[in-house]
């Protein structure tokens, strides 16, 4: 470390852009062509343990050799270049990218539809535009597109001023820990939320509003990292399945690996599927999976120009083949047991500090006292070269990359435990 952090030349560019749009989420500005692994470089030179990896979305570390490669060699350039309307005029070899990529690890609407449906979505009026209700989760965070916001409430910023949509919203489990010490009170804790679930499907098909989908993320990141059991999913299936609502699984951060699956959903054991699963980060772009009954009937019902890039396809078939070479699914289960094993203890020793350890995988985070300080351990931990990232009212996140060893984990916990130690 050099200088702190944000140091001189990030305040000047702060200055900068603030004098362009609103800069003041802005951490640091960085130098990512020295930005190298599981280290982050910021412009004074400070070259910092990457914990958070861009809000989860970095997969296999900075300035990757095989993803350098692969943007080295000439054939890939057209990809890079040119990218294509892939819903009009795909490039020849799309079908085989897609194998490579989102297709190695893996129905709206019905058939006949009328004159009346045609004219009156025109107007925002059913039967055309029909009144159903997607059920989504206190603290879930699900994105911020008006239909999504209105399943997302983690954050009070995000919503306001924006319209939204009477959709039934269901408490999320708020588990005790050590669970090992809380089986009952977490069961019950467990049935209480599904039982919620199911009266307010049957709530809001009384007011004639059917719920046609129930999403959930499998880790709730943005909403304070908040977990369930691996039964209480599989019961929240087979009410979707009971009541006719399709089951949505949001990955977009917990997917991709850092769990010690490639799925989180994946530690659930689940004899049906989810019937969507959405995804972006650390798989390199954004989009959904679908059971085959609900693809589209009809082109131009799920479209816009670019529906995808070519160029991701072609950089996260390259990252599945470094995750797979080098055993990265089992080092991140490997590195998580080294790096929650290290927050355990300091829990027992800074008690005052730290609570609610949790994760899985190397999907980690604990609790502080308050916001104050949660964000003051951040920012002490940036002076001394760690980033971290917060969530939810005082919980403090790790999202550190797949290439994130042992020896990492120990590096963190030996400089915060120097940090808890003299805080004051």
């Amino acid at each position: 470390m050099k200088t702190e952090v944000p140091g001189p030349r990030s305040r000047e560019l702060m200055k900068q852009l603030n004098g362009i749009q609103n800069a003041e989420a802005v951490h640091f500005f960085c130098n990512y062509e020295e930005s190298r692994g599981n280290y982050l470089v910021d412009v004074d030179g400070n070259r910092m343990l990457d914990l958070y990896s861009q809000i989860s979305s970095i997969p296999i570390g900075y300035s990757h050799p095989s993803l350098i490669k692969l943007l080295q060699q000439p054939q890939n350039l057209s990809t890079f270049i040119n990218r294509p309307a892939l819903g009009i005029l795909p490039p020849e070899n799309f079908a085989e990218r897609l194998k490579e990529s989102l297709l190695s690890n893996k129905e709206r609407g019905h058939n006949n539809v009328t004159k009346e449906e045609l004219e009156s979505c025109m107007i925002n009026q059913p039967p055309g535009c029909p009144d159903y209700a997607m059920l989504s989760f206190m603290g879930g965070f699900h994105g911020r597109t008006m239909g999504c916001l209105a399943t997302t409430h983690s954050k009070a910023i995000h919503k306001l001023d924006i319209p939204s949509l009477d959709w039934p919203i269901a408490p999320f489990p708020r588990l005790k820990y050590p669970l090992e010490d809380f089986v009952k009170e977490n069961q019950q804790e467990e049935a209480r939320c599904l039982e919620e679930v199911e009266d307010l499907i049957v709530k809001y098909r009384k007011k004639k509003k059917i719920v046609a989908g129930i999403i959930i993320e499998p880790i709730q990141s943005e909403g304070g990292d908040n977990h369930a059991s691996d039964d209480f999913f599989r019961k929240l299936r087979d009410i979707a399945r009971k009541h006719g609502c399709a089951f949505l699984v949001d990955e977009v951060q917990t997917g991709g690996g850092c769990t010690g699956k490639f799925w989180a959903h994946e530690h659930w054991g689940l004899d049906d599927p989810a019937d969507v699963v959405t995804f972006s980060k650390k798989m390199m772009t954004g989009g959904f999976f679908h059971k085959e009954e609900f693809r589209p009937n009809a082109p131009y019902r799920i479209f816009n120009t670019w529906l995808g890039d070519p160029s991701k396809n072609l950089m996260l078939a390259e990252v599945i083949k470094v995750i797979k070479r080098e055993d990265l699914l089992n080092n991140a289960t490997h590195a998580g047991k080294a790096l929650l094993t290290g927050l355990l203890d300091l829990q027992a020793r800074y008690p005052h500090l730290i609570s609610r350890v949790r994760g899985r995988g190397t999907f980690c985070s604990f609790d502080t006292p308050n916001d104050a300080t949660r964000n003051k351990l951040i920012t002490i931990a940036r002076n001394k070269g760690v980033v971290l990232g917060g969530c939810g009212d005082r919980s403090i996140r790790f999202r550190p990359t797949l290439i994130f060893k042992d020896h990492h984990a120990h590096l963190f916990l030996n400089i915060f435990s120097d940090i808890l130690a003299n805080f004051k």
